[in-house]
């Protein structure tokens, strides 16, 4: 007696089991390039060593202690790099690649590929924060409160959005070739302009005067915020400059990608 073989229908992952993998996927891969994960986690490591605790340990700034006041800026300096190199040159690769054309060809979301490298600079971000955080315990007298750190994190996650969308921007204006450089010609100047490296309060003051228009700025002051420190203007002031900064990045970035369906 025979008996037939049953062949069950293949079962379907759900969209959020695309996402999970694709975002899984998406972090492992950035890890394994060492060009980029080494630099993103390495040079806000690096300066907050030399600047944040070798050469200011000891030092205040306004009840601060300037090892504290340079966390809170390394931290956004290094979740800036991870949003801007993670998305702004890794989609440009995936572009020059003809990747992200195989991606579209694919049954997954669009939407998928764009915030699994989202939460991939989210993850490095985060990753940053901390090591950034124990070291300013272990070797800069850095007094930080569990709750405290939990708030940097979560501040540091929602302020990469602004700067993912600005890396969306320059992946759909600028070739492959010359995306790490101009990345680094926004980057480097917007964070020494933003008061990343120092207190804002050491820069001139026509400087001053100028920072509220850079967004490294008010996440800056946002994350000191973290600390109680007195810092310019008010917290709906600085969302409020993440916020508008984020929408006009998305819709350059939109004009920019309708711009390029139409030559394609």
């Amino acid at each position: 007696m025979s008996t037939a073989a049953i062949t069950l229908p293949a079962q379907r992952p759900s969209i959020v089991g695309i996402f999970l993998r694709e975002v899984r996927y998406e972090f492992v891969r950035a890890l394994r390039t060492r060009a980029y994960s080494l630099s993103v986690i390495g040079f806000p490591v690096i300066f907050y060593l030399f600047f944040g605790i070798l050469m200011n340990r000891n030092e205040n700034f306004h009840g601060l202690s300037v090892a504290t006041n340079m966390l809170a800026g390394y931290a956004v300096f290094g979740a800036i790099g991870a949003s801007l190199f993670g998305i702004g040159v890794g989609l440009a690769g995936d572009l020059s690649a003809g990747w992200l054309e195989l991606k579209r060809a694919s049954p997954m979301p669009p939407l998928a590929y764009l915030l699994a490298k989202c939460c991939t600079a989210m993850g490095f971000a985060t990753i940053i924060v901390t090591l950034l955080t124990l070291m300013g315990i272990a070797f800069g007298g850095v007094h930080i409160l569990p709750l405290e750190y939990l708030r940097m994190v979560a501040l540091i996650i929602v302020g990469c959005i602004p700067f993912a969308c600005l890396g969306l921007l320059l992946a759909l204006l600028a070739p492959f070739n010359a995306a790490p450089g101009i990345a680094n010609m926004i980057y480097l100047p917007m964070s020494f302009l933003g008061g990343l490296w120092m207190p804002i309060e050491i820069l001139p003051k026509f400087l001053q005067k100028l920072a509220p228009i850079f967004p490294t700025y008010h996440l800056k002051q946002l994350m000191l915020g973290v600390f109680h420190y007195p810092g310019a203007g008010s917290t709906a002031s600085h969302w409020l400059g993440l916020t508008i900064f984020t929408f006009v990045m998305l819709f350059f970035a939109g004009y920019a990608f309708r711009r390029r369906e139409q030559n394609s």
